[in-house]
């Protein structure tokens, strides 16, 4: 079980840039329905990127603040809870408390966690700390997505509860994973098999497979862990 804190905001736009962003999130003092693409009332401003019924919803671990604001101390003061554009905030879980494919519930809706955070480069101009969003993804504290299976609704005070536990990777054993230099292939292979994974995370899992195998002499690129900014908007 876990006492949570919810977010939901719309769209606005970053500092410097002016490109929109749905990160800025506000504390829900209200009922809420949540769907297949997450809380009524929040946004997204890239769909390429956020969003989706594999993105529906982001927790956020609520400990992963005090790192950052020790990373980066010009940005302690605004390091709080929900800053990082996270639905849930909670101080009882992390990504060792979390497998791929379990099943949670919240309110009267079912959650299943499918996939980790990667990190934008948006955290970087919001907070204006060059390599924030970098940091998150090496540092590997990303918090996680989860897809709806049960939509339903959902109230301030209302806690996270297990009702699946899969027999499984943890999330931070997955990312581990992922991000190892040269990972077993068999390891990777039973991470894109894992029930409940994302379909695009499981697709490139298995296009990482498909070139090591093929490459098995040469140094692999590093996956992708975070979006860096593009050139254009």
């Amino acid at each position: 079980m876990a006492n949570v804190s919810l977010f939901i905001g719309s769209i606005r736009p970053l500092p410097e840039s002016g490109r929109p962003t749905g990160m800025y999130k506000q504390p829900v003092n209200s009922t809420l329905e949540l769907g297949d693409e997450g809380f009524a009332g929040d946004q997204q401003a890239d769909r390429r990127v956020h969003g989706g019924p594999d993105k529906a919803v982001h927790l956020y671990p609520a400990s992963h603040y005090a790192r950052l604001a020790s990373r980066f101390p010009e940005a302690a003061s605004q390091l709080l809870i929900g800053s990082l554009g996270e639905n849930i905030s909670t101080a009882d879980l992390d990504e060792n408390d979390v497998r791929i494919g379990d099943i949670w519930r919240l309110g009267t809706a079912h959650l299943q966690v499918c996939q980790p955070r990667n990190p934008c480069w948006k955290i970087d101009e919001r907070f204006a700390c060059e390599g924030m969003a970098e940091f998150i993804a090496k540092e590997r504290l990303t918090g996680w997505y989860w897809r709806v299976l049960t939509p339903g609704r959902v109230a301030p005070g209302d806690r996270l509860e297990i009702e699946h536990t899969a027999e499984t990777f943890t999330l931070a054993e997955a990312m581990l994973c992922w991000q190892a230099h040269r990972p077993a292939l068999a390891d990777l292979e039973k991470l894109a098999a894992t029930p409940g994974i994302a379909e695009n995370w499981k697709q490139k899992i298995m296009s990482r497979v498909e070139w090591l195998r093929k490459n098995p002499q040469v140094a692999p690129p590093q996956p992708s862990a975070f979006h860096v900014k593009p050139e254009n908007p």
